[in-house]
Formats: structure tokens, C-alpha cells, sequence
């Protein structure tokens, strides 16, 4: 079991849900295996005054999370994504026990 994970949320901006679920499953879910950062879990909100999406990403040490976000491929997909996203957030919690909530 990884010892970190890296929580990243956000909400899709109004219109745009079609090409971002397009780039999600095309571009961002596998750039992010390839970067050493495996989606874990991932959940949609429908009501509520909380982020749309929370993506939970399993990390498998702290050398692995820098060089992933030090890489120039993390910087290309979050770019990306930003264009389609707005209030975006990041974290990083132990696995060992540790909430996201």
C-alpha cells in the first residue's frame, strides 16, 4: 500500500463537461499512471457546497511524488486541465490512516 496520497479537487466549468471528460480518460488518466501517480479513487459530487471532483492518487513514496511533480509531463497535463476546471485544490495526506475529509 502506497504511503502517500495526493488529493486534487475541483469543478468542471459549466460547458465544457463533454471535452473534459474527453481529456480526462484520454490524456489525464493515463499521463498520470505513466507519471507514477495511479488514480486511486475518484468521486463525483451532485449536490452540495463541495468540490464536483475529488481525485485520490496513489502515491508510492515521497521521491516519486517530487520528481512526478517536478516533471515536465505533470506540468503539461495540469495545464491542461485547468482549462477545463475552475477552484482547483491539491493536498497530500499519509495513507497510513490519514482523511481526506
Amino acid at each position: 500500500m502506497p504511503r502517500l496520497q495526493m488529493i486534487m479537487t475541483w469543478d468542471i466549468r459549466p460547458g465544457r463537461e463533454q471535452e473534459y471528460s474527453e481529456y480526462v480518460n484520454d490524456r489525464l488518466a493515463p499521463g498520470l499512471v505513466e507519471i507514477g501517480l495511479p488514480p486511486a479513487d475518484v468521486y463525483y459530487t451532485a449536490y452540495g457546497r463541495v468540490p464536483q471532483i475529488m481525485a485520490v492518487l496513489d502515491v508510492e513514496d515521497e521521491a516519486t511524488l517530487r520528481k512526478a511533480l517536478r516533471s515536465r509531463q505533470w506540468s503539461e497535463l495540469k495545464r491542461e486541465l485547468l482549462g477545463f476546471i475552475e477552484n482547483y485544490g491539491e493536498r497530500v495526506i499519509r495513507a497510513d490512516g490519514g482523511s481526506f475529509y
